[in-house]
């Protein structure tokens, strides 16, 4: 069956056409600057070349018509007609506590996805939005909704409840969700996979590394905790976002600084992080370059960032009572040594010791500690892609 996967944002949307029974890509693209002048499709069948095509998208329905269209074009598509696309998965960020797995879309699946809009109000509506495109282009074919929280909800009440008055959680839902559900899934069953040994059985710390970062604490298959909490603000020193702050913080310098919460929250979503920090950059490689050219906060800002993440390995295998394998992954997980290396090194108390050739190597699944490590350590490169057709698959 071929399934297509679609990750729907505001003025964009992914896709990758997968075939479920070889697991190979056929085609994927991005569909960018959707109800905005100058929007684009990209579009690459496997092994052939990418094709960016300049053209309208003033709905999100328009920009899934054009993906079907390049799918089928009688010259550099892969299918000859819809009629091959078995099912749809799309990606949807919030379930709340409705969705503990993916669920097939139905009008009161639809419903109850809309009720967690308040809960993520940048993503919500707009995977709604990709979901009601493709019934109204594929009115006739399955569609799985999979969600990025629902990974994360076996975490015990002890670990999702926040230290606020217990009414907040009853009237509003506000408690630890968790996010990157998808890839720590992956991930984590992939671990046991890599070590030959059953995933009920085993206590693994993911660690999904990128522009958003979040660890999580998965116990005999089950995340029983993770970083990130009622929004993907909270937890590691991202990207761009702050992590864990103290709330007295935002009340000290929206005084100082005349801010209201809005351009508060702008600050820790979007100015802070290893951006803020270090005054260079977001992204990793080019903060390393800083460091590397001698300039001393891009330098704190990494370290920073490695602390953090070894901070929450080792809250994580108190948690967990021990911990069996440390997975790195996503783009700095996958690319980045010197990261892996330093979280490593707070690590050696836990009898963990870094195989440095191993650990040069990127994008690749590969063992970094050395054979005589109490842990094992590795790299595993995510596919939340394939773990959506995988979802997909097993509800069609």
């Amino acid at each position: 069956m071929n399934i297509l996967v679609i990750n729907c944002g505001s003025s964009s949307l992914k896709y990758q056409l997968i075939n479920s029974d070889s697991e190979k890509v056929l085609a994927k693209g991005i569909c960018e600057r959707i109800g905005i002048e100058g929007s684009q499709i990209t579009y690459q069948p496997s092994g052939g070349e990418k094709k960016i095509t300049v053209s309208p998208m003033p709905t999100h329905t328009q920009a899934i018509k054009l993906v079907l269209d390049e799918l089928t074009d009688e010259a550099t598509g892969v299918i000859k007609s819809l009629g091959e696309v078995g099912a749809v998965g799309h990606r949807v960020v919030h379930g709340g506590e409705s969705f503990t797995s993916s669920t097939l879309i139905t009008e009161e699946a639809m419903k109850a996805i809309e009720e967690c809009n308040d809960l993520a109000p940048l993503h919500n509506p707009a995977n709604l939005i990709g979901i009601r495109a493709c019934q109204e282009l594929m009115p006739n074919t399955p569609m799985v909704a999979v969600f990025d929280t629902a990974f994360h909800q076996t975490m015990p009440e002890k670990a999702y409840l926040y230290g606020l008055p217990y009414e907040y959680y009853e009237t509003y839902k506000v408690r630890r969700y968790g996010f990157h559900g998808t890839s720590h899934s992956y991930v984590s069953k992939r671990t046991a996979e890599f070590l030959g040994k059953p995933y009920d059985s085993l206590k693994t710390i993911v660690c999904h590394l990128g522009n958003g970062s979040s660890v999580s604490a998965v116990l005999n298959g089950k995340s029983i905790d993770t970083s990130m909490g009622f929004t993907p603000l909270e937890g590691l020193v991202m990207g761009t976002r702050s992590g864990d702050v103290d709330p007295g913080v935002m009340q000290f310098l929206m005084h100082k600084e005349h801010l209201d919460i809005d351009q508060m929250m702008d600050i820790l979503n979007k100015k802070s992080g290893i951006y803020g920090m270090s005054g260079v950059s977001s992204d990793c490689r080019d903060v390393e370059n800083a460091a590397n050219a001698g300039h001393k906060r891009a330098k704190i800002a990494l370290e920073s960032f490695a602390y953090r993440v070894a901070k929450y390995v080792g809250a994580y295998a108190a948690a967990m009572g021990g911990v069996d394998a440390i997975t790195f992954t996503a783009g700095v997980g996958e690319n980045d040594k010197v990261t892996r290396k330093i979280v490593c090194e707070h690590l050696a108390f836990l009898g963990i010791q870094v195989d440095d050739e191993a650990n040069a190597k990127r994008g690749q699944e590969v063992r970094i500690s050395t054979p005589d490590s109490k842990i094992a350590v590795l790299v595993i490169p995510t596919n939340e892609e394939l773990a959506i057709a995988r979802e997909t698959l097993a509800l069609v």
